[in-house]
């Protein structure tokens, strides 16, 4: 959940007011992938909105509810990455994005996919979402949206364009980053506790 607090308590319940708005976030996603392929891009706009909307309540609700769950903090980043995701495919479907920009942003959650094997056999579970991916996802996700109301004709489409590219960019950057980041951690982890082993 966006900007929960390192020091505030993570329980493990499931069925709290945060987990559900992202249990819908979740469910919201096959429905936007249905949308943007299907040319209604008012109705999938709306859901990106709503989408954002509740990826920003549910971290709200979790801190001043105190209902921060290791759950929660896995599902609001996999709702994250798969609207990434979905709208990537379909924006390419519809030849909005090139293909080349698909492989350099799920190339990154590929290299990511491959650490959770070697993390746990360590003993770690996922790494925490760091500050640098928080706002690289951030800036995706207001970039496909942007992208895709490029569409549109006149000055409204230009300007879309262009800010919605320049969130792309700044949003693999930041992603890409983010990820070599999570590498050097996952790195240190290891070594660190096969140095412990060793002693």
């Amino acid at each position: 959940m966006v900007g929960v607090q390192q020091d505030q308590e993570v329980g493990s319940s499931v069925w709290t007011v945060p987990n559900v708005i992202s249990f819908l976030r979740l469910a919201l996603v096959p429905v936007f992938a249905v949308l943007i392929v299907s040319h209604h891009d008012v109705w999938a706009l709306i859901v990106l909105a709503f989408s954002g909307f509740t990826d920003w309540l549910d971290g709200v609700l979790a801190r001043r509810l105190h209902q921060v769950s290791r759950l929660g903090q896995m599902l609001d980043p996999a709702a994250d990455r798969l609207f990434i995701f979905v709208s990537l495919v379909g924006l390419a479907w519809r030849d909005v994005v090139p293909l080349w920009l698909v492989v350099v942003i799920v190339a990154r959650d590929v290299m990511l996919m491959c650490l959770l094997p070697v993390l746990a056999r360590h003993g770690y579970g996922p790494l925490e979402v760091s500050i640098v991916g928080k706002g690289g996802t951030f800036a995706l996700l207001y970039a496909f949206p942007l992208l895709l109301l490029a569409e549109a004709p006149g000055v409204l489409g230009t300007v879309a364009h262009v800010v919605g590219w320049a969130f792309t960019f700044w949003g693999v950057g930041l992603y890409w980053l983010a990820g070599l980041q999570y590498v050097v951690q996952a790195r240190k982890l290891v070594a660190a506790d096969a140095a412990a082993g060793a002693a």
